[in-house]
C-alpha cells in the first residue's frame, strides 16, 4: 500500500507502508505424538531441538502457541505444509494462521 504526500514545496513524496505480517498458530491436539510435533517445527520452521520442545510444550500447556511470524504468503505457505506434514502421517496436527495486531 501507497500513500502520497505533497509537501509544501511541491514535492511529492510516496510512502510504502510495509506488509501486515501474520502469525503462525500451532493447535494442540491429544493424538499427534510430541516428537512428531518437534519433526515438524524442526523441518518446516527450521528451529533446533531446544526451541521445537519448548513451542510443542507451550502448545501442549495452554492449548495454542505462536510458532512465528511472517508476510501473509509465507505464513499461510508454511501453515498448510506443516499440517500437509501431518495429515500424510495420519495426524490431525493443525498450524493456522491470523493477522498481527
Amino acid at each position: 500500500m501507497t500513500d502520497t504526500v505533497i509537501t509544501p514545496r511541491g514535492k511529492v513524496l510516496t510512502k510504502t507502508e510495509r506488509p501486515r505480517l501474520h502469525k503462525v498458530i500451532l493447535v494442540n491436539d491429544d493424538y499427534t505424538p510430541r516428537a512428531f510435533v518437534v519433526t515438524v517445527l524442526k523441518a518446516e520452521f527450521r528451529m533446533t531441538e531446544e526451541q521445537a520442545s519448548r513451542v510443542m510444550m507451550t502448545a501442549h500447556q495452554r492449548g495454542v502457541c505462536v510458532v512465528a511470524v511472517f508476510t501473509r504468503d509465507v505464513a499461510e505457505a508454511k501453515a498448510t505444509r506443516a499440517t500437509d506434514m501431518a495429515r500424510k502421517e495420519g495426524y490431525p496436527l493443525l498450524f493456522t494462521t491470523e493477522p498481527e495486531e
